[in-house]
């Protein structure tokens, strides 16, 4: 290995148990931005689904970890690393990263600031990476209960956004483009929380099912078989999404008890749900 790599692989490291200082899990990527260690399972002719169950690395952001040791490990069982890459989605920050591109063309930051401007929110100062492409990744945090997965161009044209099971190349990681750093002014800054009206347009539509607008004499029960509907890794996303159409529509309050009925019998805890539906209820300005 050159000189110039041992030495990336060395910085990447201290960059990466930093992080981790800050509470942020970890990965080792190459230069390519990709995790670092392959898949133990890539030659099995049928590999069964695994996050690292099996307890070898080589599970991409299922390794991602806070504990110094862990890492160190990491970093070892692969010494080509010259970056780190920082898992979206987990406590106790549950970072969610808008990843705002400039190669497609397209000028993402005024696309950024249209939304803004169109759904009444701004973004508050926050951590800001700069990539060697000249692109900006705002950090940004996200509540425990709500799920927001990945996507490429769906806010808009040139805004990617890292969620749950994603992750952000971390600042001061090398790639065969240049190095990733902080903004300045922003290196020390704690991610700031998203603005509400943001992390709506997060949130996707639902793909499998179409709610009917509830009645008035039906009590919401649209939204509620909207979240009987719900399987697992699904369940918090589905009756939150539920919880603030319901209040938005007026009848929040009424349909608390029976969107908890709905979300027992998904699986969730009578917290989690009553938890969930009162982030809904501040998020559409009411008293949960």
């Amino acid at each position: 290995m050159a000189t110039t790599d041992r030495q990336a692989t060395t910085l990447a490291l201290a960059h990466a148990l930093s992080a981790a200082e800050r509470g942020l899990a970890v990965i080792p990527l190459s230069r390519t931005k990709l995790p670092a260690l392959r898949s133990p399972h890539r030659d099995d002719p049928d590999p069964a689904p695994c996050h690292g169950e099996c307890g070898r690395f080589g599970h991409g952001v299922y390794d991602a970890s806070t504990d110094p040791a862990r890492i160190r490990e990491l970093f070892a069982a692969a010494p080509w690393a010259t970056g780190y890459g920082i898992a979206c989605g987990l406590p106790p920050h549950h970072l969610i990263g808008i990843d705002l591109d400039t190669k497609s063309g397209t000028d993402s930051s005024a696309a950024l600031r249209e939304l803004a401007l169109r759904h009444l929110f701004t973004i508050p100062p926050t951590v800001v990476v700069l990539t060697p492409s000249g692109g900006r990744h705002l950090w940004l945090t996200g509540p425990p209960e709500v799920v927001v997965p990945n996507s490429a161009g769906r806010l808009a044209p040139g805004i990617d956004i890292r969620g749950a099971g994603g992750y952000l190349v971390g600042p001061g990681s090398r790639t065969d483009h240049g190095v990733y750093s902080t903004a300045p002014g922003t290196a020390h800054i704690v991610p700031a929380r998203c603005p509400r009206a943001l992390l709506r347009l997060l949130l996707p539509p639902p793909r499998t099912h179409h709610p009917a607008p509830p009645s008035a004499d039906g009590h919401g029960q649209g939204l509620v078989q909207f979240v009987l509907a719900a399987h697992e890794g699904q369940r918090n996303t589905r009756l939150f999404w539920a919880a603030c159409r319901a209040y938005e529509d007026g009848i929040g309050p009424a349909l608390v008890d029976p969107l908890v009925e709905a979300a027992l019998n998904t699986g969730l805890t009578e917290r989690e749900a009553r938890a969930t539906i009162a982030s809904a209820a501040r998020m559409t300005g009411h008293q949960p």
